[in-house]
């Protein structure tokens, strides 16, 4: 009984010592003016490519590794960069509209980190987390860089997410039968980078 209780408080010591020794986990927050995230879709005759605002955002480190962190993305500020004037406008338009988006009803996006791994170099990681699109949340996994930029943190990643997976149907050939040259596919790509200071 004696050797139990003795053997509980040292590992009690042993658990507080590491407590007190492990460095605390530094959040900075997303620079939403320096930061910015290019989108890229394709069609069968043709591609469109633009931005959207971050909204909000924290990265995550202990001891300078990248731990955790999420995102915002503002879906009202979808533009395109590939046209101007009437074409431009009706195709923002038309991305906000319940057909893709839904920015009225889900005025943002969400990522949010659930495990970072290192790759095995300095600021090199495959991450994994929780994206939110509409009211459906996915688990998706993607590599990532991170480097250190005159005092701030800057983050960056491709991705390439496939919108059915999230209720964004609209011309969408693994749904609608015979849209020929009318097809929208369903992947799409999402440049990002965020730029995070104390």
């Amino acid at each position: 009984m004696k050797k139990s209780i003795l053997f509980s408080l040292a590992a009690a010591v042993v658990a507080a010592f590491a407590l007190a020794f492990t460095p605390p986990v530094e959040s900075m927050k997303v620079d939403t003016a320096a930061s910015v995230v290019a989108w890229k879709g394709a069609k069968v005759t043709g591609t469109h490519n633009g931005k959207i605002s971050v909204k909000s955002g924290k990265l995550d480190f202990n001891n300078g590794v990248l731990t955790g962190g999420s995102f915002e993305i503002d879906m009202n500020s979808i533009t395109c960069e590939d046209m101007s004037g009437g074409g431009a406008a009706k195709l923002v338009g038309h991305l906000k509209s319940d057909d893709f988006f839904g920015a009225e009803k889900y005025p943002t996006s969400k990522f949010v980190i659930t495990q970072v791994v290192s790759r095995g170099t300095t600021g090199a990681y495959k991450v994994v987390g929780d994206l939110t699109i509409k009211s459906t949340t996915k688990s998706i996994r993607f590599m990532a860089d991170v480097k250190e930029e005159g005092g701030k943190m800057v983050a960056t990643a491709k991705i390439t997410i496939d919108r059915s997976e999230f209720d964004v149907r609209f011309g969408s050939g693994s749904f609608i039968d015979n849209l020929g040259d009318k097809t929208i596919y369903d992947e799409f790509d999402l440049d990002i980078k965020l730029v995070a200071s104390k």
